[in-house]
């Protein structure tokens, strides 16, 4: 006899009696007369009545098959009523979805042929079966909430990508997306449904009418005088949009909501059903009884005190009842019917401990009578039947369902073997678990309860505008309905956390490490279905019916991430050389030794076979890692063929299921089932690596081969390491402890929730923001209604009227949306969730300290952990508030100062190649600057890295993303600048208002630290100042000049008669465009204030070139925009969307400031020069600089005078803005060029045509070129020589450029002559 599991265990066929003598000494066991009691009492009759125990039949082992048959006997009446009862049902007695004609669009349907998910535009598919007479009713589970259509149609209704069921005629459909049903036409009807609602679709065809059903709530009669007669009967169907997906149950499991006289489609196994349930009382019997054969009676036992001691008669008892009940426990309508509920019975019914050891008694049970298989299935289908009632219950007050449903759960994962078996085959493979670790959100608050929970609603009270920030106290009627609300809120969070806490017990009991008695650990086969998990969401980003939601992913993080530290923290109390998890990271060897796949995920340093070749040498000297030649030629192979695909390779994939009228074979899609996805693994992913190292420690100078492994191969050793082997942390660089951090495997957990995070939940947590904006918006809504209300004349009581029924809108909205968002906050916002991202960006801030200092090998590290270094900052910043705040997190300054150090240092990190991890830190880093705490935390880091910075922000331009470079520099200078101190432009105050988070919304907070770090550079060197503005200048002379052709383009459409539109791309890069003008203009301001003899010292070879070419652009900027009625000002005139930035103010103050600084700040000596820089340009116009202080340009001879109410441009007008010493200095700044203008003109000789500079014709001629011989004047070519050394005329190369003068080289020529 084998035994199947450690201690006593017994085959079913083990029991079969063989023979008569072998029958007697089994009866001999106990008292004849005890053993017939015992056995009456277990297989009592189905009508429950004790018979005399003088009047029944002895029972024993012999009769008892006689017996039991008997027992389980079910009435043909039953089966015959239910025969009669078909007529009304054309079709298979087993109804599915059609998946071979019927339908209209593209579906994903499942295996089972019961699931649908929407892979075209408008897609349709019904039953195989038909009613045309009775009340028929089936369900649908909602995955997800779009746009869906559900209802019947008759089989002569056509649809297509346009038209669903519906919108045709004999065809019914309810859309709880948009609230209304269909036939034909439409109209409002029912409730707004949420993914993890059930709808019941109700058919009347005696009456001739059609109702829904929401959650078992009734919305009412739907349709009525629906036709009837020959050749109309109706098919259940659904039309639903791409990516919904949904689930149907026509009977094939236990209805959720039955109702009454209504029959479901598809009929219940009676017959095994009634079987089930009296197998299932025998069972109980069995489980509340005991025999003392001592004593000769039978003791009554709480079913939790009952143990199986091996006892002859209870174990053959157990036998007889399992022969007939483990078929049937194969049966999924039993399984949910009659093995769940007895289950759930068990849980609610005492408490946690005590259901847990019944739930023990019933998994030995089965494994000890029921065949491997048949176990299997049933825990199978058991799992499945419990995830489908968790993500399907509604939401009630105390969420009890939910709490009972996990703790049945925890009980049957806490059993040892049936938790591995559900590990390694059905968590992860068949089922999305994950559903097991979220709290779905109440759409509907009534219905949730939230109103008892939280009677009294209360939302925050905000300024409607940006920079008009109102500070008034909160009324004594505020703070108590804000309190009142607070304690709701702490009502609800409490009960959410019972749910979590029951979340992370599954989660501790999946990551058990010591259940190794027999096979593998619990934690290790979960860590291989984790990284599988993991491919399948990070390599199918573009195939939304496979990814797991991003609404799971949060709840999974935060629960995986409690259950974590909570063994990390075990460990380290029982190894005291270890870390705590307050100092966890990831050591930089994971990321190339190969241990931990990484699939195609982008490293630093680009693709890892390319790392592979290039650092080998680097892997051997200093992680004493060889790579297998062989394996590096096949991963160049397999580069190099990586998109070629066999022709009957291609012809196999998944493409040619979705064809119409095919099932799927894929794996379960979508939300029923976690099918692995992309190409298998190969080198280039590294699935695993391990060992091939004798058993005896390594010298230094040895270095060790890798292999591969897939992520199914490794074993404990491969992970945690043995004596002689390091595991996942083979490779160990130099820099590293020796001493491990914790447990190998918690290190890859570890891993692949920074990984998790990357892949969803940063975005999810930004959309549920979405809330909280719903909110502000309301509440403003409702300020404004009562603000006009109390304005409102009462005579007009027509408008009264409206404005209350308005401000009643308003009011119930909010008090909707306040419960909700008291939800939000506890589920997904709460002070735990904060603390959880926190600590995520502290690991991820440790991980890329410790890669850094690894040099090269760094490269290796993917890039998703400098992402969620900045996603999570961003999120602790933005998502958070008001409840909570960032700063009240232990450690708040030290993280900013790191995490600043880490941006400042890598945002131009030569080892980091990847376009948009470098954009991301170069943006990470421009909104760091942008306020107040962030910047005085870049001010905190060591001098040195704060130079290298400043040096790299002032690398040329060209050849990398300038636009954010010049950004980030001119945030820096903000609030130093002429009228630079505005947080929005003048103009936008009285416009709309803005969200203030934004970073360019922020109020001015310049560092004077990093400026000064810039003047010292920019004095450093020769080439620093020269190579920085000759880039900036040559960038603001393209983006300037974009936009004045944009502008150009757009003036000409809108002067047309006929209708035209301007593309909006269009108007958003023409803001671009000036935007950046403007910020050039303010880097350029800052260098003149901070390094003046940049421009001014005229003994710096490049200092005048720079002056002139200045000067230049900001004649050209200022003829642009002041020009009396020109192309600017009707532009502005226009006020288009998209182009509210462009207006006079920010550009002319721009000009203002640097021009203020040449001509008023510096010394006399620099003014001078700037002065006739300046007036010698040939573009000069004084009257440019009479248009900034008001001064409008006198009309020309024969036009028209200006009209007399147009309204002129004057920096006067901008007091709040600009301070009275700055407009004395444009004052001064404007009489300095008058009158310098006027010395110039009396000053000026005529110069003849031929003397001119051939290329600009503003300056004499006053250079000549070596050896061509070629003229021009220095500006033109000092300019050209900084970028072309060809002659502008002949293309000759230019040797040297030597001073020419007309005089000197006539005198010169009559000399020698």
């Amino acid at each position: 006899m084998a035994s199947k599991e450690g201690g006593m265990a017994f085959s079913r066929k083990s029991y079969k009696l063989t023979s008569d003598a072998e029958r007697s000494r089994v009866t001999g066991i106990v008292h004849e007369k005890l053993l017939s009691d015992y056995l009456h009492r277990v297989f009592a009759s189905p009508d429950h009545r004790p018979a005399a125990a003088t009047s029944r039949k002895p029972l024993n082992f012999q009769n008892l098959p006689e017996h039991l048959d008997q027992l389980l006997h079910v009435d043909d009446k039953e089966d015959e009523e239910s025969q009669e009862q078909v007529e009304g049902r054309l079709g298979p007695s087993t109804v599915v979805l059609d998946h071979t004609g019927g339908f209209e669009g593209l579906l994903l349907v499942d295996d089972d042929l019961l699931g649908v998910i929407g892979h075209s535009n408008f897609g349709t598919i019904r039953s195989t079966t038909c009613v045309y007479k009775g009340k028929w009713i089936y369900e649908v589970l909602i995955s997800s909430q779009g746009l869906m259509q559900i209802g019947w149609c008759t089989i002569n209704c056509r649809f297509n990508q346009e038209e669903g069921v519906g919108d045709t005629h004999n065809s019914y459909a309810y859309d709880g997306n948009r609230v209304r049903k269909w036939n034909v036409t439409t109209t409002n009807y029912g409730k707004a449904w949420a993914a993890g609602d059930i709808v019941s679709c109700l058919i009347d065809l005696d009456e001739g009418t059609l109702s829904f059903s929401l959650n078992g709530v009734s919305l009412g009669t739907a349709f009525e005088n629906l036709s009837r007669g020959l050749g109309m009967a109706y098919f259940p169907a659904i039309s639903l949009s791409f990516k919904e997906s949904v689930a149907f149950n026509f009977g094939s499991r236990p209805l959720r909501y039955p109702v009454a006289g209504y029959r479901p489609l598809q009929d219940p196994p009676s017959t095994s059903l009634v079987r089930a349930q009296r197998l299932l009382g025998c069972f109980r019997a069995v489980l509340s009884m005991e025999l003392d054969p001592v004593e000769g009676r039978l003791v009554e036992k709480e079913s939790s005190e009952w143990q199986l001691q091996g006892q002859p008669t209870v174990l053959l008892t157990l036998a007889h009842i399992f022969h007939h009940f483990a078929p049937l426990l194969c049966e999924v309508y039993v399984v949910e019917a009659v093995l769940m509920s007895f289950l759930l019975g068990v849980v609610e019914a005492g408490p946690p401990e005590q259901a847990q050891t019944v739930v023990h008694h019933v998994l030995d049970l089965l494994w000890l009578f029921m065949e491997d298989y048949e176990v299997q299935d049933c825990l199978k289908q058991l799992m499945m039947s419990l995830l489908r009632l968790y993500r399907f219950s509604p939401i009630v007050p105390d969420l009890s369902l939910q709490i009972h449903y996990l703790r049945l759960t925890i009980a049957i994962l806490s059993h040892e073997k049936s938790r591995k078996f559900l590990l390694s085959n059905v968590l992860f493979d068949v089922l999305r678990s994950v559903v097991f670790f979220y709290i779905k959100s109440p759409l509907r608050v009534e219905e949730a309860g939230l109103q008892e929970l939280i009677p009294t609603t209360w939302w925050p009270h905000r300024s409607p505008r940006e920079g008009k920030e109102e500070v008034r106290e909160e009324t004594s009627e505020e703070r108590l309905r804000r309190r009142a609300y607070e304690r709701g809120c702490q009502r609800l969070k409490k009960r959410i956390e019972v749910v979590e806490e029951l979340q992370v017990q599954i989660l501790k009991l999946l990551l058990n490490n010591k259940d190794n008695n027999g096979g593998e650990a619990s934690r290790y086969i979960f860590l291989t279905k984790f990284r599988k998990f993991l491919q399948e969401n990070a390599s199918g980003r573009g195939n939304t019916p496979m990814l797991c939601p991003p609404e799971y992913m949060v709840c999974f993080l935060h629960r995986l991430i409690s259950a974590l530290r909570f063994y990390w923290d075990e460990y380290k109390a029982s190894k005291p050389r270890t870390s705590f998890s307050e100092e966890a990271y990831v050591p930089p060897q994971i990321f190339y030794n190969g241990k931990v796949d990484y699939f195609d995920l982008q490293r630093l340093g680009g693709l890892l076979s390319h790392l592979r070749k290039t650092l080998k040498d680097d892997l051997a000297s200093k992680a004493n890692i060889l790579i297998d030649p062989l394996e590096l030629q096949a991963t160049t192979m397999d580069d190099l063929d990586e998109d070629e695909e066999p022709a009957p390779a291609a012809a196999q994939r998944p493409m040619q299921a979705l064809a119409v009228g095919g099932a799927l074979p894929l794996p379960r899609p979508g939300w029923l089932s976690s099918p692995t996805l992309g190409r298998a693994n190969r080198f280039l992913s590294t699935a695993a690596v391990s060992l091939m190292t004798p058993r005896r420690p390594l010298s230094a100078s040895e270095k060790v081969k890798v292999r591969t492994l897939s992520a199914e191969q490794r074993t404990r050793e491969d992970i945690e390491g043995s004596q002689w082997n390091e595991g996942l942390l083979v490779g160990r660089p130099p820099e590293e402890p020796e001493h491990p951090l914790t447990e190998n495997s918690l290190l890859e957990v570890l891993d692949g929730i920074v990984m998790m995070y990357n892949l969803s939940v940063h975005q999810q947590l930004g959309k549920m923001v979405g809330v909280s904006d719903d909110v502000n918006e309301y509440a403003m809504a409702l300020r404004d209604t009562e603000d006009k209300l109390r304005r409102c004349p009462k005579r007009r009581k027509d408008i009264l009227a409206e404005l209350s029924k308005s401000q009643k809108v308003f009011s119930e909205k909010l008090d909707h949306l306040s419960r909700r968002l008291a939800w939000v906050h506890a589920a997904v916002y709460s002070q735990e969730k904060m603390q959880d991202i926190y600590w995520l960006l502290q690991v991820c801030l440790r991980t890329i300290e410790h890669g850094d200092r690894t040099g090269s090998l760094f490269a290796f590290m993917p890039e998703f952990y400098l992402s969620v270094a900045i996603n999570s900052y961003s999120a602790l910043k933005n998502y958070f508030g008001p409840v909570h705040s960032m700063e009240e997190l232990p450690g708040y300054e030290e993280t900013l100062t790191r995490l600043a150090a880490i941006l400042a240092k890598h945002f131009a990190d030569t080892r980091i190649v990847g376009t948009d991890i470098r954009d991301s830190l170069m943006q990470a880093l421009a909104s760091y600057v942008c306020y107040p705490n962030s910047l005085r935390a870049v001010e905190r880091i060591p001098e040195e890295q704060r130079i290298a910075m400043v040096r790299n922000l002032l690398a040329p331009y060209e050849q990398r993303p300038w636009a954010q470079t010049n950004w980030i520099l001119v945030r820096l200078w903000r609030g130093c600048g002429f009228g630079y101190r505005y947080t929005r432009l003048p103009h936008l105050l009285k416009t709309k208002p803005e969200d203030a988070s934004l970073p360019s919304l922020q109020k001015p907070c310049p560092s004077t630290l990093l400026q000064q770090h810039m003047a010292d550079l920019l004095r450093e060197g020769p080439d620093v100042a020269p190579s920085f503005l000759n880039s900036v200048l040559n960038q603001l002379n393209w983006a300037f000049s974009e936009f004045i052709g944009m502008i150009q383009e757009i003036q000409q459409a809108a002067e047309r008669l006929e209708r035209n539109f301007v593309d909006s791309r269009q108007l958003k890069v023409c803001a671009t465009c000036f935007d950046l003008s403007v910020s050039l203009l303010r880097v350029l301001e800052m260098t003149i204030t901070l390094v003046p003899e940049i421009f001014l010292d005229w003994a710096r070879p490049t200092s005048e070139m720079l002056l002139r070419r200045l000067a230049q652009l900001l004649n050209q900027v200022l003829n642009r925009v002041t020009a009396e009625r020109n192309l600017f000002d009707r532009v502005v005139t226009l006020r288009l969307p998209g182009l509210e930035s462009v207006d006079h103010y920010p550009i002319l103050v721009a000009v203002t400031g640097i021009l203020v600084r040449l001509l008023v700040h510096g010394p006399a000596s620099g003014t001078e020069r700037a002065t006739s820089v300046l007036l010698a340009d040939p573009c000069f116009q004084l009257r440019s600089i009479s248009y900034l202080l008001g001064q409008p340009e006198p009309p020309a001879p024969g036009t028209a005078l200006p009209a007399p109410d147009r309204k002129h441009f004057s920096l006067q007008s901008y007091t709040d803005y600009i301070n009275m010493e700055e407009l004395a200095q444009v004052e001064q700044m404007l009489a300095h060029l008058t009158s310098a203008s006027a010395q110039a003109a009396a000053a000026s000789l005529p110069t003849s045509e031929e003397d001119l500079c051939p290329i600009c014709y503003a300056h004499p001629i006053s250079a000549v070129f070596q050896p061509c011989g070629h003229k021009s004047c220095k500006a033109c070519i000092d300019q050209h020589l900084m970028n072309n050394k060809d002659c502008f005329f002949c293309k000759a190369t230019i040797v040297s450029v030597e001073d020419w003068d007309k005089a000197a080289h006539a005198s010169a020529t009559s000399s020698a002559a």
